[in-house]
């Protein structure tokens, strides 16, 4: 890539994206003013350091967004805690980025601004820290994609630690449907790595091959960060029955049953912990991979 193209065309790139998309979620209320400076920070920082990680940031944003808003009548009768649009807020944005932000980073400082295909054997540190940025954003949009059509689902959820069946909104539940949906989610973020990888670095023709792997290691982070973020709300985070908001909640109290879970991890260091493990785990199997 041309020098004189990193050193002013690709900032100007990235804050106009960066806002224009920002902007444009707030308006139709998928962040919170918080979460739309928040995410203006992230997709800045993404697009500047490069386009492949930006373009996982933002099939992430986009589908789970799109995916967010379906059958939102049916989501409000299940989710106490539920809001128009899914609006998220800063908190909300960083644990679904926080890790992958700090990654890039690195690889910015390590690599010196330039693109790297992922190859253990030149560099096992850039590959691992690819490799855990794929894996990030695979968990992130596997388990948004299972939430949200697995609870739009017909079938009823069973709890990921007994099989029992449990209420809609229960923590920790799962269904055929949603777990298709977590490994979906993960190859569509797979696939568009390799998309842009293809698209704007030269790997050589020995290479070129191997970088298609990626899809299919992208689906079983999907998959695996979405049971991963199961098994710790259905161990780690409570579930329990309101009986005046007949509803399923997440906290204690004197009108509710207990469900599931101990109260110890909220949603958002949940998603927190799985990404973690997906992200390192993820990185490790890009490690041996390539």
């Amino acid at each position: 890539m041309d020098s004189s193209y990193s050193q002013w065309i690709q900032p100007l790139v990235a804050v106009s994206v960066g806002s224009f998309i920002a902007f444009r979620a707030h308006r139709k209320k998928s962040l919170s003013t918080s979460g739309a400076l928040a995410g203006f920070f992230v997709m800045s920082l993404h697009i500047f350091i490069g386009f492949r990680f930006a373009a996982m940031l933002l099939v992430f944003f986009f589908t789970s967004s799109t995916l967010t808003k379906k059958g939102q009548d049916k989501k409000r009768l299940i989710d106490p805690e539920f809001k128009i649009g899914g609006q998220r807020n800063w908190i909300q944005v960083l644990s679904n980025s926080g890790i992958a932000s700090v990654l890039v980073v690195a690889l910015w400082i390590l690599t010196d601004g330039k693109d790297y295909c992922l190859n253990s054997k030149d560099s096992p540190l850039i590959t691992a820290l690819i490799g855990g940025v794929i894996g990030h954003y695979c968990c992130c949009n596997g388990d948004t994609w299972s939430s949200e059509i697995g609870v739009l689902s017909d079938d009823r959820p069973r709890l990921i630690t007994t099989f029992k069946p449990v209420r809609k909104g229960t923590n920790g539940g799962v269904t055929k449907a949603g777990l298709l949906a977590a490994a979906a989610g993960g190859s569509v973020i797979g696939l568009s790595y390799v998309l842009l990888e293809f698209s704007t670095i030269k790997c050589g023709s020995d290479r070129v091959l191997k970088q298609l792997l990626v899809i299919p290691i992208a689906t079983t982070a999907g998959l695996g960060g979405s049971i991963i973020d199961s098994l710790l709300g259905a161990t780690l985070q409570f579930s329990g029955f309101c009986s005046i908001r007949q509803k399923v909640v997440g906290k204690p109290g004197p009108t509710i049953k207990k469900i599931s879970g101990l109260s110890i991890l909220d949603n958002n260091a949940v998603n927190f912990v799985s990404i973690l493990l997906t992200t390192v785990l993820t990185s490790i199997a890009c490690l041996y991979i390539f």
